[in-house]
């Protein structure tokens, strides 16, 4: 799914929309995005020295297990985060890194999805989480 397509199944825009592309491999949702370097969470975050603040990557990661449920996100659902939890922040994410995440399904319990999701940047773990949102 490139980023139009990813309108269409998101209720996240720009400067939310945190997804460059996704791709279904499997049981599993890989997501790619690239920073610009000019996002609003870095301009404080922290002057001289930019790096992705850890909610940002745990969003990123969010964005992408939405796409693991997309036969689920009826018109007009809205996934919101219930837990995030064995959050790891293995080393920082810095502009014009390209951060790839993977993301899979642990158990379904409607409205509860529960995934454990990575970020990579060049091969690199830089942050894993498990983590739940509902579809409400």
């Amino acid at each position: 799914m490139n980023k139009k397509e990813l309108e269409k199944l998101l209720p996240h825009r720009d400067p939310m929309l945190l997804l460059d592309e996704v791709t279904l491999e499997g049981e599993t949702a890989l997501g790619k995005y690239c920073v610009r370097g000019d996002e609003f969470f870095l301009s404080g975050h922290f002057p001289g020295n930019p790096i992705v603040p850890g909610v940002i990557l745990c969003e990123i990661l969010a964005q992408t297990a939405c796409v693991l449920v997309k036969d689920s996100m009826a018109e007009g659902k809205t996934p919101l985060f219930t837990t995030i939890e064995k959050t790891r922040f293995r080393s920082p994410v810095y502009p014009a890194d390209r951060i790839e995440t993977s993301c899979r399904l642990l158990k379904v319990r409607e409205p509860f999805y529960y995934v454990q999701g990575t970020v990579m940047v060049k091969g690199k773990l830089k942050a894993q989480a498990t983590f739940s949102f509902a579809l409400m």
